[in-house]
């Protein structure tokens, strides 16, 4: 199967859900145009506390439509966007890609994962029940976060629903994702 962009979300406000767009922005170094959680310093406001002088390692979020399918069949139906995510991928494991990963989306985007999203009790209020359902345990007994993915942009450009995706692994030794 192809990767690609199976949506594009964006939202001024620090809101939960981003509503679907034709069409996103994102800017080198700073995230995605209109968006609440573009810039170079971090944005999201539980880290903003911590030090708003920090790097933005999360200006853009990715979630795998595949996370949808499933949750849909636990009886939790969700729509591109409503969790937060700027773009909605099909065709790529996004969470067993390393650090440093480099995705490049369109003519011309390019974004590098920095990590996994964190999931918290918004996921709950959203949906009851949510959050249990995008967290598990692998074989070890380790927690899998399934919330999706967290990165920076690297070159800028216009991003759309249907555009092709191509993943550049960065060199080895691979870092697993955590989260950001």
């Amino acid at each position: 199967m192809n990767a690609s962009v199976v949506a594009v979300s964006r939202s001024p406000t620090h809101s939960f859900s981003k509503p679907n767009a034709e069409s996103i922005r994102l800017m080198a170094d700073l995230g995605i145009e209109g968006d609440a959680h573009a810039g170079e310093t971090v944005k999201h406001r539980s880290r903003v506390k911590v030090d708003p002088t920090q790097a933005n390692l999360r200006q853009v979020h990715l979630i795998h439509a595949e996370l949808f399918d499933e949750l849909a069949a636990k009886g939790f139906p969700v729509a591109p966007g409503e969790m937060g995510e700027n773009i909605t991928t099909r065709g790529i494991d996004l969470l067993n890609l390393p650090v440093g990963t480099k995705l490049h989306i369109g003519s011309s985007a390019m974004v590098e994962l920095t990590g996994l999203r964190n999931p918290c009790v918004q996921i709950d209020r959203f949906r009851k029940g949510l959050m249990a359902a995008v967290l598990d345990r692998d074989g070890e007994g380790q927690l899998v976060r399934k919330a999706g993915v967290m990165g920076i942009v690297l070159a800028g450009g216009e991003v759309y629903a249907g555009d092709p995706i191509s993943i550049t692994l960065p060199t080895e030794p691979y870092r697993r994702l955590e989260r950001v």
